[in-house]
């Protein structure tokens, strides 16, 4: 399956602050919230939504293809990419422009505060699916420029190619309409339970109605596991508990690089959700987005600590 991945491409600055958000916000008092919290620690590493997925998929064997924009500060990080598998030749350097950058604060409940800067993102609308050598036979559409995504949604409509759709940190960005036809023209939805309640209440659609429209559609719950949901009805899947938790950042994006890795590979829904779940687990016992490293057969053994897949995982090369 010929998969191109859309969404940001950043550097990630990781804080961590030793107390609890939730101590410092005095709910009388939202609307004129004025705060510092002093960190323990500040880290910078390569992340941003479509290359923390492509790494995952990497890890498991595929060579994905990524479409994006980045500054002239992105050679070193291409050359990484590249030695661990990732496709970069769809990835756009923007002169004079430095790559787009996430500042995010963790607390001790692993609750983040985070704030990004668009930096060459701002300009992925420059870019488009005709532009590439092959036809893609399924696009993700992640976070990115709004305006890029509405243009992506949209192209992919008027070329017929099927799409994931994951608006996530772009929901208060996005308006209304477009957000709705993101949702109905997608193939599958992928959001949080707190984005999907944010996605419900902005576009005015019920869990009833955006499932109707789409093929299927997964909401993840953190600890609480993953909702999956088809014509079928709704599957519950589990978490996968970590040996320890060192770093929230980029399990989401993990977790679509595990889905994906087992849906390019024709395996059946539920199963593509485990291999998801066990793959944002990896994720969260490394620090930052791309810190976890595992090959193929790791991955299969320690799923199968887990879950009787009946031989499945074998047909994954």
């Amino acid at each position: 399956m010929n998969l191109v991945l859309t969404g940001s491409i950043a550097f990630d600055y990781l804080m961590t602050f030793p107390g609890y958000f939730s101590e410092h916000l005095l709910p009388e008092q939202l609307d004129k919230v004025s705060l510092s919290f002093l960190v323990d620690s500040l880290t910078r590493r390569r992340g941003g939504i479509a290359v923390n997925i492509a790494y995952t998929l990497a890890l498991l064997g595929e060579r994905p293809k990524v479409m994006a924009t980045v500054g002239e500060d992105f050679e070193e990080a291409r050359a990484w990419l590249e030695e661990h598998g990732v496709d970069t030749s769809a990835i756009k350097v923007i002169p004079g422009k430095t790559t787009a950058s996430f500042f995010v604060t963790t607390d001790r409940s692993q609750a983040q505060i985070g704030t990004f800067f668009t930096g060459a993102m701002a300009y992925a609308t420059q870019l488009s699916f005709t532009h590439l050598a092959q036809r893609p036979d399924l696009v993700m559409i992640s976070p990115n420029d709004p305006q890029a995504m509405v243009i992506y949604t949209q192209e992919c409509r008027q070329l017929g190619i099927p799409y994931f759709y994951d608006p996530s940190q772009q929901i208060i960005r996005l308006n209304r309409e477009d957000l709705r036809q993101g949702i109905e023209g997608c193939q599958a939805l992928f959001s949080n339970d707190y984005e999907f309640s944010m996605i419900e209440e902005k576009t005015g659609l019920s869990l009833d109605a955006i499932r109707a429209s789409v093929d299927f559609l997964i909401v993840t719950r953190g600890e609480g596991g993953t909702d999956l949901y088809t014509d079928h009805g709704k599957v519950h899947i589990p978490v996968i508990k970590p040996h320890s938790i060192a770093d929230p950042t980029g399990v989401g994006d993990a977790f679509r690089g595990g889905f994906l890795k087992g849906y390019m590979n024709g395996l059946r829904l539920e199963r593509c959700v485990q291999m998801g779940t066990l793959a944002a687990t990896y994720c969260l016992e490394a620090d930052g987005s791309m810190g976890h490293s595992y090959n193929l057969e790791q991955f299969k053994s320690r799923f199968r600590e887990h879950h009787d897949d009946q031989g499945e995982l074998d047909q994954l090369k």
